[in-house]
């Protein structure tokens, strides 16, 4: 029933309680869980968690906050992971500028790179952008990477209707459901559910009403009431499209 296009359970906040965890999540209507990557670490539990369990699958990347030890070693290791079976796309990669970690020219020297990786496998790209919307769009459109999703949405309408025609999804999570949320409101509003994700970037960003508290997918649920109420259908209406509208991106 629930599409999970973005989690992170190879986070530590999962140690105590992963397995248990994973193993219910089934049970509540969670068929699908890509588990997003966000440095080689993490990438590699990825794989791991996707051959333990049927209804997981990963993406391989490097955030543009993890280029600590990044490199074309690194970057080759990235290649070996997108040709697994279960490997369904690289990412998080992209460009993120509200911290000073890593220079603008490094974050868009490597999320070129790796765009060039998805490029190469014609496969689908997690993109991650903070307070970077126009560089991350101009590399993207120079890329010629045509499919992927772009994760947690912050953007205007008008920009996600262009990254729509050139073939890109619209990621949407527990932030649609907060108080202040009234642009990512106005974009679910605009843009065609047929062209929406649903996530969770579990363990962060929590919807209302379990905001501040760790995430994991059950809380789809609430995302999904949230656009069922924009979009004027029922939950399971909602549920029904964002789930294949993943199948449709992802190849399953």
């Amino acid at each position: 029933m629930y599409f999970e296009s973005h989690a992170h359970y190879d986070d530590k906040q999962f140690d105590k309680d992963r397995e248990a965890l994973l193993t219910c999540l089934p049970t509540y209507g969670i068929d699908v869980v890509i588990n997003s990557g966000s440095d080689l670490k993490s990438s590699y539990i990825g794989k791991e968690l996707a051959e333990q369990y049927d209804y997981i699958y990963f993406a391989a990347g490097i955030h543009p906050h993890e280029l600590y030890d990044i490199s074309d070693a690194v970057l080759e290791e990235i290649r070996q992971l997108t040709m697994h079976k279960k490997c369904v796309a690289i990412g998080e990669v992209g460009l993120d500028y509200h911290y000073d970690t890593f220079s603008k020219e490094t974050q868009k020297y490597w999320f070129e790179k790796q765009l060039e990786i998805a490029k190469l496998f014609h496969t689908p790209v997690i993109i991650h952008s903070r307070e970077a919307a126009q560089d991350c769009f101009d590399i993207i459109c120079k890329s010629g990477v045509n499919k992927g999703v772009i994760h947690c949405y912050s953007g205007s309408p008008e920009m996600a209707e262009e990254y729509i025609k050139m073939g890109f999804y619209i990621g949407m999570g527990g932030v649609l459901t907060f108080p202040n949320a009234k642009k990512l409101v106005e974009v679910a509003k605009k843009i065609p559910l047929e062209r929406i994700l649903i996530e969770t970037d579990c363990p962060y960003l929590a919807p209302v009403p379990y905001r501040g508290k760790r995430n994991d997918s059950r809380n789809l649920e609430f995302v999904v009431k949230k656009l069922a109420e924009i979009k004027g259908l029922s939950p399971s209406e909602v549920a029904n499209i964002t789930l294949k509208n993943g199948e449709n991106l992802f190849f399953l």
